[in-house]
């Protein structure tokens, strides 16, 4: 990998080199990808599958091209499990609004995890208002683990899905997500993993897990803003509502009845953002190229060299001290405002992210108003560490 080809990290801010460490919001895009972009819309702008003239064909393979990339990097059974989405956050609405008008019922119930990003929190909360059905929560202990042997107990005969993230944005917990699949699945109930936090840092084989619904976005891994994936199991895909109505998920309208699309393109109403989708696509390409299990120890080099580092901070104290992490740190530093210190960092150059990530509820646990929170990509590098503990220093000082 070679950092010149992300453009944007050559940028200076307040005269100083920019160290970005905001991944777990979002990455930065390489050259080829935003290539991509520019290629799509200067050469083949069209809309797709439905038009018979030359540039409509050629931006309706590429998209199609897309489908396929993204089938292959998460190990799907079929293409028609895949559907475009605008990101994770829409992903997961979809499953909870159809899926919900499908299967719940008053009386019903829904599990969570206490770690989730709102995202995989509201869109079931507005489900279970909507049918009359109950949320519960399973919780996670000090170091930011679950609590998995209360999985067991919270699941009943009402229990009509569990959702759970595959990595904590905010604790960097990397969930044991296959042991909640073989747990749920034993009471007959399906799984949701949220995978925004996980696609572009480790290997993902939905077959393998064999969880019935996969979200995730584009812009977590390389690829631009505005483009996700929601993979779901072909006979639940069958069997719900479509989330949205218009063009491409009809197969035919008349004013008594419609008739809906084939999957995947019953949940994909509307004009999709073409040129995003193969944007996507040169992501999962260029990740290709480096390879996911190098990224992953790259990261993991670097979350154990700079954790190490920070720990001699004086009041340093770090959020989430699970013993399967993924490359996120959250910290204070004695009383210290995370507010405060993420302004003295950004003047020094340093790119994190304060506040409490949208994951309130993971706050509360631990009674704070957020946390500073430095997050890896493949591009980051030890010096880059080495930046955020000098600058954590000084701010430290400059604040006491």
């Amino acid at each position: 990998m070679n950092r010149n080809d992300f453009p944007i990290l050559n940028e200076k801010v307040y005269g100083k080199t920019l160290v970005y460490l905001d991944n777990a919001a979002t990455t930065q895009k390489p050259q080829v990808v935003i290539d991509a972009l520019s290629d799509y819309y200067r050469r083949i702008n069209s809309n797709i599958h439905r038009g018979v003239h030359c540039l409509s064909q050629l931006a309706t393979n590429e998209f199609e091209q897309a489908r396929e990339a993204v089938r292959q990097y998460i190990h799907a059974a079929s293409t028609q499990e895949v559907i475009f989405t605008r990101g994770a956050t829409e992903s997961i609405n979809l499953v909870a609004a159809s899926f919900g008008r499908t299967y719940l019922h008053a009386g019903d119930e829904v599990i969570v995890s206490e770690m989730e990003h709102h995202s995989n929190i509201v869109p079931w909360e507005l489900a279970c208002e909507d049918r009359g059905a109950t949320l519960k929560v399973l919780p996670f202990n000090d170091k930011g683990e679950l609590m998995l042997r209360e999985l067991e107990t919270l699941i009943t005969e009402r229990t009509k899905i569990v959702a759970v993230a595959h990595v904590s944005n905010s604790l960097g917990t990397v969930n044991p997500i296959e042991e909640v699949i073989r747990i749920a699945h034993s009471h007959n109930v399906p799984v949701l993993i949220d995978g925004a936090q996980a696609v572009a840092h480790c290997p993902v084989d939905v077959q393998a897990l064999d969880c019935d619904f996969y979200c995730f976005s584009g812009h977590k891994m390389y690829a631009p803003m505005g483009i996700g994936v929601m993979y779901g199991k072909a006979q639940w895909l069958n069997e719900m509502q479509p989330y949205q109505g218009g063009g491409e998920m009809i197969k035919d309208v008349t004013f008594e009845k419609t008739t809906y699309n084939e999957l995947p393109y019953k949940f994909e109403a509307g004009t999709p953002s073409v040129g995003d989708v193969i944007g996507l696509r040169k992501a999962i390409e260029y990740i290709g190229g480096i390879g996911l299990a190098n990224i992953a120890a790259h990261e993991q080099e670097l979350l154990a060299y700079t954790t190490e580092k920070l720990a001699r901070i004086d009041g340093m104290r770090f959020i989430g001290e699970a013993s399967h992490k993924t490359g996120v740190i959250s910290f204070l530093v004695g009383d210290t405002h995370p507010y405060d210190m993420g302004v003295l960092l950004d003047h020094q150059g340093i790119a994190v992210r304060t506040g409490h990530h949208c994951t309130q509820p993971v706050m509360t646990h631990f009674g704070i108003p957020g946390t500073i929170r430095a997050s890896f990509a493949l591009y980051n590098t030890f010096e880059e560490a080495d930046a955020l503990v000098d600058a954590v220093v000084k701010a430290k000082n400059m604040l006491s």
